[in-house]
């Protein structure tokens, strides 16, 4: 059986790229035009572990220093998804989308979604609501951009609904490959009991950059998270036969992301699919098992759910 072949610098012959090392260095060494999607989660200046808080006027600057890059290594059919939240100071909130948009618009980058992440736990507030969501911002470099509505289309409402009259009297009024998922997604964000849990104190669910990755990319394109974290949008890019290269300054969190990808290599990592539902006391685990991913060689994939311990 083949093998995925990883690289420690970028090499456009490799299937993974896992820098260990600031983004900047990184994207130096990728050529223009490059990478279909850029999708990340930067730090959000809040003081974690991996990070060093900053003035707000430089988290801004360092911020427009990758973003302008990125830019420049953007296919011009491709996208950028930013997906960030709230920085925080004595109690008040600064959403930083909106801090970082005029970057962005500079760029003469085109926002096509603020798409709206939505999950259920986090942080309690006792002196304003709790915050339960963040924002993906997804720009396009050009009017003629990849998007495979298709291929992440979401079960209807009412998916034996048909018209009632009119010429299409007796048709299915929906589509029936699916509805489209909205600009509001409601996906756990991951906590402790998360079947991903890593020590990474704030981890990308997989499922939520691999919506993106399916439909903002085609098979073997190049995927880039120029703050890789444990290797979420690596994962979800070779889960897809994409091509995937991060950069990452703390050495446990590169380790993490390659025995991540060697786990989904052997068939034994386990993630939450796309298709599962929220939980629901009332449906044994949203009524769908989490799924082990095996990545059988270059740019290859099976899902296989794990039934064990389900009914």
């Amino acid at each position: 059986m083949s093998k995925l072949s990883m690289a420690k610098k970028f090499n456009n012959q490799a299937d993974v790229v896992l820098y260990e090392g600031n983004a900047l260095d990184l994207l130096a060494q990728i050529p223009d035009g490059l990478i279909k999607l850029v999708v990340t989660s930067p730090p959000y200046n809040l003081g974690k572990p991996y990070e060093t808080r900053l003035d707000i006027a430089e988290y801004i600057e360092q911020q427009s220093l990758v973003i302008d890059e990125c830019f420049r290594v953007l296919h011009e059919n491709g996208s950028i998804c930013w997906q960030v939240g709230n920085y925080v100071k004595n109690g008040e909130i600064i959403p930083i989308d909106i801090m970082l948009f005029p970057i962005f618009q500079r760029l003469g980058l085109h926002l096509r979604n603020r798409i709206v992440w939505q999950f259920g736990h986090g942080l309690h507030a006792s002196k304003r609501f709790s915050g339960r969501y963040e924002v993906i911002l997804w720009f396009t470099k050009s009017n003629e951009y990849t998007f495979n509505l298709d291929a992440i289309r979401v079960p209807q409402k009412y998916p034996n609904k048909k018209y009632f009259k009119g010429s299409k009297k007796g048709e299915l009024s929906g589509n029936p490959l699916g509805k489209n998922p909205s600009d509001v997604w409601e996906i756990p964000n991951v906590k402790a009991n998360h079947v991903e849990k890593t020590d990474h104190p704030c981890q990308f669910p997989v499922e939520l950059v691999e919506r993106l990755v399916v439909s903002m990319t085609n098979p073997s394109d190049w995927v880039l998270d120029p703050f890789m974290g444990v290797g979420s949008a690596a994962i979800a890019s070779l889960m897809h036969g994409r091509k995937s290269i991060g950069a990452e300054i703390v050495p446990e969190y590169v380790y993490i992301a390659k025995e991540r990808i060697k786990a989904a290599e052997e068939g034994k990592l386990r993630i939450r699919p796309m298709e599962r539902p929220v939980y629901d006391p009332g449906i044994k685990n949203g009524g769908i098992p989490p799924k082990e991913v095996k990545i059988d060689g270059p740019l290859q994939q099976t899902l296989l759910e794990q039934k064990e311990g389900y009914e």
